[in-house]
Formats: C-alpha cells, sequence, structure tokens
C-alpha cells in the first residue's frame, strides 16, 4: 500500500536495529554503482578497449540497460518528482521515430 510507505521507511530506521544503516547503504550503494561504472568507462578510454566492435556492442547494451535500472530506481517512489521525470523521459521517448508513434 502506497500510503503508509512513509511511515514503513521510518519505522525500518527508527524502530529495527541497525534499520538507519541498511538504509543508507541502500541510498549509497546506487551513487556507489554509478561511481564504479565510471570508473568502469575511463579505464576503457585509458587501455583503449574502445577500438573492438564487441566492446561496443557489448557496452551499448549495457548502456540501455543501466539507464533502465536508472529510470526505474527514479521512478519507483512515485512522488512529485518521479511522476514528472517519468512525464519527461516518456514524452522524449515519443520523439523518436517509430517508438513514439
Amino acid at each position: 500500500d502506497t500510503t503508509t510507505a512513509f511511515s514503513s521507511v521510518s519505522h525500518i530506521c527508527r524502530d529495527v536495529n541497525y534499520g538507519w544503516l541498511i538504509r543508507y547503504m541502500h541510498a549509497n550503494g546506487a551513487s556507489m554503482f554509478f561511481i564504479c561504472l565510471f570508473i568502469h568507462i575511463g579505464r576503457g578510454i585509458y587501455y583503449g578497449s574502445y577500438l573492438y566492435t564487441e566492446t561496443w556492442n557489448i557496452g551499448i547494451i549495457l548502456l540501455f540497460s543501466v539507464m533502465a535500472t536508472a529510470f526505474m530506481g527514479y521512478v519507483l517512489p512515485w512522488g512529485q518528482m518521479s511522476f514528472w521525470g517519468a512525464t519527461v523521459i516518456t514524452n522524449l521517448l515519443s520523439a523518436i521515430p517509430y517508438v513514439g508513434t
């Protein structure tokens, strides 16, 4: 039930042993994931891994997977920011031919 989401998170942070730690580890985990992703991209550029076709193909697949995961994580709370973020992204996708028809 979405109406009790805030009270559920508040209960975990205040009443569950080390619940606050689990919440902050989860929140910072997403940031650490993207930091590792940027380090990986920088390493690929430094070592010239972009010269190989298979690396490009897998990289593009991973890019779209990460973008979809980030979008779902952003929209999941379904607050005002999530709603308008979803509206903007779906409107951007509607501008692509054959996708937004």
